[in-house]
């Protein structure tokens, strides 16, 4: 009989790891579209966020102070804020937004990711907005250079 209950818990066990009580992921383009072809950090934060101000503490980005090659710039996000999503824009390009995704609120946030930048010689900034499970907007910012003359993919 002992046999049969272990079995039993096993089973439902096994249950509970490979189908999750709740998955929610946000489609931000579908539900956010005017983020996405905002032209400011300002107005595509906005569209996602709404009127709500981040506090400048929190998030980490790091990136290279001077990037050699425009078509594949290196950045990484970091954060120990339980957070809902977590979004990164740019300054350079036409379009502000980079991405948007919900986390699951136990998750690490250390991200590596390239992003391919429009330079003309001006300093450009990357921010990452973190969203706390909190109702909290976190942000950081790093700004760079891109050297003049360098592939533009």
């Amino acid at each position: 009989m002992q046999r049969r209950k272990f079995l039993s818990l096993s089973a439902l066990t096994g249950l509970a790891v490979v189908a999750p009580l709740s998955l929610e992921a946000v489609d931000f383009r579908q539900t956010k579209a005017d983020a996405w072809t905002a032209h400011t950090v300002d107005d595509a934060v906005k569209s996602l966020y709404g009127g709500q101000t981040p506090v400048q503490t929190g998030v980490t980005v790091t990136t290279q102070d001077l990037a050699t090659n425009s078509a594949s710039v290196s950045v990484n996000i970091k954060s120990d804020i339980d957070a809902k999503s977590v979004a990164i824009f740019q300054d350079a390009n036409p379009e502000s937004a980079v991405a948007a995704f919900t986390v699951h609120k136990s998750s690490i946030i250390d991200y590596d990711f390239n992003i391919k930048l429009r330079s003309n010689g001006t300093p450009i900034t990357i921010t990452a907005i973190v969203e706390g499970v909190d109702g909290k907007f976190y942000s950081g910012t790093k700004t760079l250079k891109v050297a003049l003359g360098t592939c533009d993919g």
